[in-house]
């Protein structure tokens, strides 16, 4: 609202609620920070665990970061915002969600010590933004190279991603696991790896423990042989993986067939058996010995199938199909006048078998198969769906290491180099700059700090001998959470791809950067009547942060 010559002139609609200059900053700032504490203590191997309960009882128990992030009902938009971190964080690498959380976090809390001193936010974003270029640099001098051949470093990976989630004690069978399905589904492409993740189907069945996951070289599907007189086990097997329906076309337009003679219709289903017939036999006739379809099998086709000896699913999902394609290295058929030996898949084995209380339909033994399944198994669902949780991380980050080629040691080795390094280089920005890049060092330190308190060790001990190390030029040296003291991360395996951490860095810095620039938030009253007002909000958070 403005005054005019003491008239008063309403601008915003009445009940508009606006927050201005340092309470705006203030507020936003408290509305991510309390983001970025509730996900803190889920971090490194000995973070623990968070229950989440949705309006329909479901109950969701996980510590992986992005999961408990899409599970909380926000409301405050620049908490939202944070959300938005983890989010991009887990779909451009898949892992260091929590990290990107924590560290933006962080960065906020150390803004709001330099707005105290009336340090403008302009220079504080320029600061980090140098700072951030600075961090990426030091981290690339530090990476070390990785390959499709490298077995144990990428199976360090796979090991670090699981690790601290419910599937660890199974961890060695697990990476393995990973680490196979990986390499079988990399392509080269213009010299570099490419990993299309969409090629490891995970399929999920209670039942069992977590060891008897397996890697399948071909594809789980859940469905079963679509008729009794077919057999469940095919041996050498020829496979047709059809788009067309197996039955007899219904015309394009509405058309009326007159029968007004019996011979006429006896002659007309002689005619569609005919036709079934003839689409069986041009199947057997190439070699088919397994058809995939994803329409429809006419019951008739069924019995013509069976009685060739065919094992037949319908009713495949279109995902499926492509994946069967290239496992078997079948070409997918839409038309079946034209169907040859060559445009059919082969495996060992496809057959039909009970895994819990439903039967699934496995492909076994494809030659060179570029899609894969991996078979998850566990006790509970809820373990089952954790399980399934550290296997995407798992695949995620071999594929960032091998695209990317490079890694970095974990344990917060790499932030603490990096911190380190900032500490030296701000000087030489001069001016108010210095005071933002020497923040942002601090702000590195969360990392190796939370790691420590979730381990129940002494934060400061742990970072001062952490300094120490590598100030004696041990790049590698990192919390180890397991004896509780610092030591060389890569001779301990525990490693995390380049593209982890440069991802995590700038997606933190980004967020950060945003928020500093908002000084002026306008609520619109239909937001507020919602959740009942924006002051509500103000409160939780600041009892939260106490």
């Amino acid at each position: 609202m403005a005054t005019l010559q003491g008239t008063p002139v309403l601008i915003l609609k009445e009940g508009t609620q606006r927050t201005v200059g340092r309470d705006a900053q203030r507020l936003n700032i408290m509305a991510a920070r309390v983001i970025a504490e509730a996900v803190r203590t889920t971090l490194g191997p000995k973070g623990m665990d968070k229950m989440l309960v949705d309006s329909l009882g479901d109950v969701v128990i996980t510590n992986d970061g992005v999961t408990i992030l899409k599970e909380m009902d926000v409301e405050h938009p620049a908490a939202k915002m944070i959300i938005e971190v983890a989010k991009t964080q887990e779909d451009e690498v898949g892992d260091g969600t929590t990290t990107a959380v924590v560290l933006a976090g962080e960065l906020l809390k150390k803004a709001e010590d330099l707005l105290e001193q009336d340090i403008h936010p302009s220079i504080i974003c320029r600061g980090y933004r140098l700072a951030a270029e600075k961090a990426i640099e030091v981290l690339e001098n530090i990476a070390i190279d990785v390959d499709l051949n490298d077995d144990a470093t990428l199976r360090k990976i796979a090991a670090t991603a699981i690790t601290g989630k419910h599937a660890e004690y199974a961890i060695e069978h697990l990476s393995g696991i990973v680490v196979d399905a990986v390499r079988k589904v990399a392509e080269l492409e213009n010299g570099k790896y490419v990993v299309d993740e969409d090629n490891i189907k995970l399929e999920k069945r209670q039942g069992g423990g977590v060891e008897d996951t397996e890697l399948i070289d071909g594809i789980v599907i859940d469905k079963e042989v679509v008729h009794p007189g077919m057999p469940k086990r095919v041996k050498n097997a020829k496979i047709a993986v059809l788009k067309a329906a197996l039955e007899v076309k219904e015309t394009e337009t509405d058309a009326e067939i007159r029968i007004t003679d019996p011979e006429m219709l006896q002659k007309f289903i002689e005619q569609e058996e005919k036709m079934l017939k003839e689409m069986v036999d041009t199947l057997v006739n190439a070699g088919a010995n397994v058809v995939f379809c994803q329409k429809g099998i006419d019951d008739l086709a069924q019995y013509y199938l069976a009685k060739a000896g065919v094992l037949a699913v319908r009713r495949v999902k279109q995902s499926d199909i492509e994946k069967i394609a290239k496992a078997t290295g079948a070409k997918i058929l839409t038309d079946l006048r034209d169907v040859k030996s060559e445009d059919l898949g082969e495996a060992e084995l496809v057959e039909e078998k009970k895994v819990g209380d439903e039967e699934m339909v496995f492909i076994r033994g494809c030659k060179n198969p570029k899609a894969v399944t991996i078979l998850i198994r566990g006790g509970t669902e809820h373990i089952v769906d954790e399980v399934e949780r550290s296997l995407q991380d798992a695949i995620k980050v071999c594929k960032a290491a091998l695209e990317s080629g490079k890694v970095v040691a974990g344990g917060g080795a790499p932030e603490i180099e990096a911190s380190l390094k900032i500490r030296d280089w701000a000087p030489t920005l001069g001016g108010r700059e210095q005071l933002a890049a020497e923040a942002f060092a601090s702000a590195l330190e969360i990392i190796p700090r939370s790691l420590a308190e979730n381990a129940g060790l002494d934060p400061i001990d742990i970072l001062v001998e952490l300094k120490k190390a590598h100030e004696g030029d041990n790049v590698f040296a990192g919390v180890d959470v397991f004896e509780g003291k610092v030591t060389d991360m890569r001779e301990s395996g525990v490693l995390e791809p380049l593209r982890v951490k440069t991802q995590a860095i700038n997606s933190a810095t980004e967020v950060a950067i945003m928020i500093l620039r908002i000084d002026d938030v306008i609520a619109a009253k239909a937001l507020e009547k919602e959740k009942g007002g924006g002051e509500d909000f103000e409160s939780d958070t600041g009892s939260d942060e106490e």
